[in-house]
């Protein structure tokens, strides 16, 4: 009897749709079918030859994503050439056997990663990227380690595992094993265990769930991706559709996904993390090495990291990276998460977080309620205009009560004018404590005013022992009249006990010079360079490509003041702008602003050509809706602390490689943080390339010419006093930065000067910032103002001793053992 063909049902449709494409032409297709028999390799010399195929397949197509991208790579899928004779296979990397041995080569490090990430997952751990180092002629990477991913004591999960392979480029222009660690000192585990799993989790509605897309048969269309980075060439774009519970089309992340901003960006995820199911934070941030600009910004998980109780370690997360169009794409991603999610329903779910603009309400201050609420029932007409809108004083004195109850440090003030509440002051303990640490240098941001709606949201930042910004208190501006800006400083001033800044960066508005005339007499105001930018683009619209050139030459390069007379009156001359009246103001005050007469102020290093970066970033900024206001402003100081924090761990348990034998740099090593140590290494490395020589002498004072090897330009004076080590170099580094500048050292080390003197480290530099401060306060200060730095400074000691204490049993029991000891010695002391 013959036997009854079956009809085949219908192939169902693919689950993506071609989002964008780019590939190199030519046959270059190549997959792999499954089969109930095996597998069967195919070749296809088009993209639509293999859709048509994938379409009439008797199995459901079966894709890997990373994010919502689907990639087919041009080369054969899964493998990694070692070398010429060696071809390892990433998908059967159980069968391939091939273990990691000096002399084993590469054609690129990506490969070399990319074997060792198979050779982990045969054995049984998983990988990182680990420290990679650069050419000291060209700067180029000239070799990477790839660690286990236990290595280091960063997380309580790692266990200083030793295993790595190291990787150096040759002339050749191979990668090859020249050290490597087979041995770790933990449990390993099978290689198909070594991947975090993924929870079977309920999908949101009109979404497939990864359990369901696992189970199909696969036809494996995707190369494993390079950290999770699209192809640059023969690569396909998918993106995914979805739908909401309200049956409409929603946006996912997806690699390669492009945003005009930041913020931007971090909208769109939280929109997608509503209707996923969960909530996020703002992540780390990447600064380029060149210039300290952001490159790359990540978006996690809110349930990331283990520094809260309720957070798991989620791995979900996305990462933009800044193109050089000035746009920012999606470059990595993370869709899985290791916890349960909760959709978002059509009843429950929350109002939407897309950015709102802020109505202006201006001249009104307060309405009625809240003048009887806060002004105890009494009505007054107020005498000064109020940028501030009525609803932010009810919100911000309910948040400054509920943190007075939980921090004895906390401070707030209100401005009153005839009885109307107007500017607003507040700083917690800790940023008081930070004050007199670093209040020696405060940048008074104003930058809202760039922006068309007024949330008039300043900040007071200093600079921290580690270069990174401190908060230094926060403020609600009513107006920009003299009298609201000397009102605010001098409410700073008393917040902070008295401590009086070397230095202040602010706006040039006559109001803000008048007013920190006023407050802070013998203060050096220094001109805010986003307002100088700012004005440049309005005045000098119209000018030459060349003018500008020698415009910056002129206020950039100028060594001495009749040099920039010089350059500057050629300069109005030749382009006939001496009337210009923006350049005539900025002539006469080029004492606050131009580098030449700024370098003998400490500034802790502020570059005085950049615009510092916003305290809160992306966080807040002149369009926050009042409602995310107080949740934002926690999530941003959060992460800025955090960050200081592992800058302390980094400083404590780290050290950086010395690059010469000179007694100084270990000496400096010693004492600064790692930061301002690189600062110094990369001064003392450069004192080489110059030549220094004696031109004059009398008693004990000698003078020397420093200049630069084959540059004659590059030149400085710098003088010696033998009797008592004083130090003076004509770039005055030193005065303006803290760190002793390679014409100084070039002298010193021409001296046989083994030991920098005391003086020129600066303590606010050292690993040991945070001690011993508090006992050096003006003796003015209150016992309990005295007593709340005092509070803080034990706290802050006690968060690290707790975080080193945490990391291993062993330590736990000496830490317990130690602050019993502490305890006794200090109730007995009288």
């Amino acid at each position: 009897m013959e036997k009854r063909q079956q009809r085949r049902p219908p192939p169902p449709p693919l689950p993506f749709e071609i989002h964008s494409l780019d590939l190199e032409p030519g046959p270059l297709v190549h997959t792999q079918h499954m089969h109930k028999k095996g597998k069967k390799d195919m070749v296809f010399d088009s993209i639509p030859s293999l859709f048509n195929n994938i379409k009439s397949s008797n199995s459901d197509p079966y894709s890997e994503e990373y994010g919502n991208a689907v990639i087919v790579r041009a080369y054969p899928l899964g493998m990694v050439r070692a070398n010429s004779n060696v071809i390892v296979n990433v998908e059967g990397g159980r069968e391939s056997g091939v273990e990691p041995h000096k002399g084993l080569e590469f054609d690129s490090a990506d490969d070399a990663r990319q074997f060792y990430n198979v050779y982990a997952t045969r054995v049984g751990f998983r990988t990182r990227t680990g420290q990679l180092y650069r050419s000291r002629t060209d700067g180029s990477v000239s070799s990477r380690r790839f660690v286990c991913s236990k290595e280091g004591f960063q997380l309580s999960s790692r266990t200083g595992c030793p295993a790595f392979i190291r990787v150096q480029r040759r002339d050749s222009g191979k990668w090859v094993i020249d050290q490597m660690h087979k041995d770790h000192n933990h449990q390993l585990g099978d290689g198909e265990e070594s991947h975090p799993p993924v929870l079977h989790q309920k999908a949101p509605m009109g979404r497939k769930s990864s359990v369901e897309v696992s189970s199909r048969k696969k036809l494996k269309l995707l190369a494993e991706v390079d950290d999770g980075q699209p192809c640059s060439s023969g690569s396909i774009s998918v993106k995914r559709v979805r739908t909401g519970a309200n049956g409409q089309p929603v946006a996912e992340p997806y690699a390669g996904l492009v945003f005009t901003s930041p913020d931007e960006a971090y909208n769109f995820y939280v929109r997608y993390a509503d209707e996923a199911g969960f909530k996020t934070r703002i992540g780390q941030l990447f600064r380029s090495k060149n210039d300290g600009s952001i490159t790359s910004r990540r978006f996690v998980c809110s349930k990331e990291g283990f520094q809260h109780p309720s957070r798991v370690g989620c791995g979900a997360f996305m990462r933009i990276k800044r193109q050089e169009s000035g746009t920012w794409m999606v470059d990595r991603l993370q869709k899985d998460h290791n916890h349960d999610l909760e959709p978002q329903t059509g009843t429950h779910k929350k109002s939407s977080t897309a950015p709102k603009k802020l109505t202006d309400e201006v001249n009104g201050g307060l309405d009625s309620l809240d003048l009887l609420e806060i002004n105890n029932g009494v009505h007054f007409s107020s005498s000064q205009g109020n940028n501030i809108g009525s609803e932010w004083y009810r919100l911000l004195l309910d948040y400054f009560q509920r943190r007075q109850a939980e921090d004895t440090g906390f401070f707030y003030s209100m401005e009153v004018d005839n009885g109307v509440c107007m500017s607003i002051f507040w700083a917690d303990g800790r940023s008081r404590f930070a004050c007199s640490q670093f209040g020696d240098v405060v940048v008074v941001d104003t930058s809202y005013r760039k922006t068309n709606y007024l949330v008039p949201f300043a900040t007071f930042v200093g600079v921290n022992h580690h270069k990174q910004p401190v908060l230094l208190g926060c403020a609600l501006i009513a107006n920009e009249s003299k009298e609201s800006f000397i009102w605010l400083f001098r409410t700073w001033l008393r917040a902070m006990s008295g401590c009086r800044p070397k230095s202040i960066i602010a706006d040039q508005d006559m109001a803000i010079q008048q007013a920190i005339g006023h407050v802070f007499p013998g203060t050096r105001h220094r001109f805010s360079m986003w307002q100088i930018r700012e004005k440049e683009r309005e005045n000098l619209r119209s000018v030459s490509t060349e003018f500008k050139y020698e415009y910056e030459k002129c206020i950039y390069e100028s060594q001495t003041n009749a040099e920039f007379n010089t350059m500057w009156n050629a300069l109005v001359n030749k382009y006939g702008l001496k009337e210009n009246a923006w350049l005539k103001e900025m002539y006469e005050k080029r004492e606050s602003w131009v580098p030449l007469y700024l370098r003998g102020t400490f500034f802790a290093g502020i570059p005085m050509n950049e615009t510092m970066e916003p305290f809160f970033g992306i966080f807040l900024n002149a369009e926050t809706p009042l409602g995310d206001f107080i949740a934002r402003y926690e999530q941003g100081l959060a992460q800025r602390r955090e960050e200081e924090r592992k800058e302390d761990f980094n400083s404590s348990n780290l050290q950086a490689f010395l690059q010469t034998k000179e007694p100084i740099e270990e000496q400096c090593r010693r004492l600064y943080t790692l930061n301002v140590f690189q600062i110094f290494q990369k001064e003392l490395l450069q004192c080489y390339n110059y030549l220094g020589i004696k031109s004059y002498e009398e008693g004990t004072i000698s003078r020397y010419s420093v200049r630069r090897c084959g540059n004659e330009l590059d030149k400085h004076m710098v003088t010696f006093s033998a009797s008592n080590l004083d130090v003076s170099c004509s770039c005055q580094m030193f005065e303006f930065e803290g760190v002793l500048c390679r014409h100084v050292l070039r002298v010193f080390i021409m001296l046989d000067i083994r030991e920098i003197p005391s003086c020129y480290l600066l303590h606010r530099w050292t690993r040991n910032a945070e001690h011993g401060i508090v006992c050096d306060v003006d003796s003015g200060v209150s016992f309990q103002e005295l007593k709340g730095l005092m509070v803080w400074s034990l706290r802050e000691t006690a968060c690290k001793y707790i975080e080193s204490g945490t990391t291993s049993l062993e330590r736990y029991r000496l830490a317990c053992e130690i602050m019993r000891e502490g305890t006794k010695k200090v109730c007995r002391h009288r």
